[in-house]
């Protein structure tokens, strides 16, 4: 029962990720000393996960600089195309049930005519990031689902296994209870039998002790006649 309960309890988890919709916004974030417009998403979950799921997500963009605030990325590659001049800027705000994450360059950093291509793209990854975050996370439950369910699909195996051998056992017990039971039987019908003998042999033995003593009788008249011959 405990296994039906951990699956239950998994797939109702799973119902607060079937509504999510990813949002990229456009806010104000400062990096140095200026203000610069960057792509912000917001994502409900654990901000531990969120953090840790971004960290790895920024790490693919170029050579990061994590100990920085914000995070930096140099030698970008945006769009399958790498870029030797210019920083993306990540960073992130946690909180209770939810976090912000976003990705942003500074223009004046830019060529000015990458800049375009690269705030198109960086919406694109905080987008692709948002998505891939919330498929993750339904992945995970999706694999504990498939675990409880794993465990409980044991279980039934297991049961119908034991079903199986006290089916078989209690197949056992009844030709037993049959065999005992005829023997049973037999054992009252031999017990009469037995009797009715012991009977009749008590009256062979009366009879024959009749016998022997009539026998016994001729036996000392034929004696006395012997005696009486002179």
């Amino acid at each position: 029962m405990n296994k039906f309960s951990i699956l239950i309890g998994l797939c109702t988890t799973l119902s607060w990720v079937n509504a999510q919709t990813v949002t990229v916004n456009k806010q104000n974030e400062k990096v140095k000393t200026e203000t610069i417009e960057v792509n912000a998403t917001t994502l409900e979950g654990r901000k531990e996960e969120i953090q840790q799921a971004f960290t790895k997500y920024v790490k693919e963009i170029g050579k990061v600089k994590l100990f920085s605030s914000p995070t930096t990325v140099t030698e970008p590659i945006l769009g399958g195309t790498p870029f030797t001049k210019g920083i993306v800027y990540a960073g992130s705000q946690a909180g209770d049930k939810s976090s912000t994450v976003w990705l942003g360059i500074n223009p004046t950093e830019w060529d000015e005519k990458d800049v375009t291509y690269a705030q198109r793209e960086l919406q694109k990854m905080v987008y692709q990031f948002g998505i891939k975050f919330y498929r993750d996370q339904v992945q995970k439950q999706i694999d504990e689902t498939q675990q409880a369910l794993d465990a409980v699909e044991k279980q039934q195996q297991r049961a119908l296994n034991q079903n199986k051998d006290l089916t078989l056992k209690l197949s056992n017990n009844e030709q037993e209870k049959i065999q005992l039971e005829k023997s049973l039987e037999n054992n009252k019908l031999e017990n009469v039998a037995l009797k009715i003998r012991i009977e009749n042999n008590k009256k062979a033995q009366d009879s024959l002790a009749n016998v022997a003593t009539q026998v016994k009788k001729v036996m000392e008249t034929h004696k006395e006649k012997q005696r009486k011959i002179n």
